[in-house]
């Protein structure tokens, strides 16, 4: 039995239209609900914590910067291997949660635009962002600025972190959340609406790090990426904008702010 329907149609039992959308949990299985809730749960709580003792820190050495990042990749890969492994151990396919690719011309086009915009505009804000003074940058920008590489080294691994990043943040919020949430609601007209807009809600919610403005412009960000993995069929775009993105910012900072000479 296919417990993955993602036909669009509203229910209307006994002739009267049902206002509100039917909800499927007999796809609910409890792994996935594990899931949802450690990534909803778990993973801001521990964002939260982490940063917060970054932030109280004087300063980060070369060795924490280097053990933040290899420890945050250990932990996303082994994350997205679990959830990959009961999502296929339940029947999804790769189809379901956007790892393939069905037009490669399309999914070319969109990934080269949507990874030109967001790099441009981000490009564009920190150079503003660092031209501020200190107390006016917000501390999403100082939490970065912390963080970012300083070093060689440091820049290398940084590299693979944000590649990390965009693989398992991707597949796990636009891939499968996006996909439970679709077939949940899978008898309703608006499935893909509620996958649309309780994926961002689930990936806004693991940046409770970055505070209010954070948390509205990972939303916002979310929204987009899931529009554009619908309209490709395809995590690929997103995947490649979003490791994009975050190698920029990784690697603009320092520069921005001259911190490239700095030998902790």
């Amino acid at each position: 039995m296919n417990l993955w329907p993602f036909a669009s149609h509203i229910a209307e039992p006994h002739g009267i239209m049902v206002l509100f959308p039917v909800v499927n949990f007999s796809i609910m299985h409890w792994d996935f609900g594990f899931i949802l809730a450690f990534l909803a749960i778990v993973i801001p709580w521990r964002g939260k914590l982490r940063v917060g003792r970054l932030m109280q820190l004087p300063k980060l050495t070369s060795s924490d910067r280097l053990g933040l990042y290899a420890s945050t990749l250990i932990s996303q890969w082994l994350i997205a291997a679990f959830v990959m492994w009961r999502a296929l151990a339940r029947g999804v396919s790769y189809t379901e949660m956007g790892m393939t690719v069905p037009d490669p011309w399309r999914i070319a086009w969109v990934t080269v635009a949507l990874t030109s915009i967001l790099c441009a505009g981000q490009f564009a804000g920190l150079k503003k962002l660092a031209q501020l003074p200190v107390e006016k940058r917000g501390p999403l920008f100082l939490i970065t600025e912390k963080i970012a590489p300083r070093t060689p080294r440091e820049s290398f691994l940084f590299a693979i972190l944000a590649a990390t990043a965009g693989i398992s943040e991707e597949f796990l919020y636009r891939g499968f959340v996006f996909s439970v949430f679709v077939a949940i609601y899978g008898s309703s007209a608006f499935a893909t609406t509620y996958g649309v807009v309780l994926s961002s809600l689930w990936f806004s919610i693991a940046h409770l790090y970055q505070g209010k403005r954070g948390l509205i412009t990972t939303f916002v960000v979310g929204i987009v990426f899931v529009f554009v993995r619908v309209y490709g069929g395809s995590l690929v775009p997103v995947i490649i904008a979003h490791a994009g993105v975050d190698l920029l910012v990784g690697l603009c900072i320092p520069r921005f702010l001259g911190l490239n000479s700095i030998n902790d």
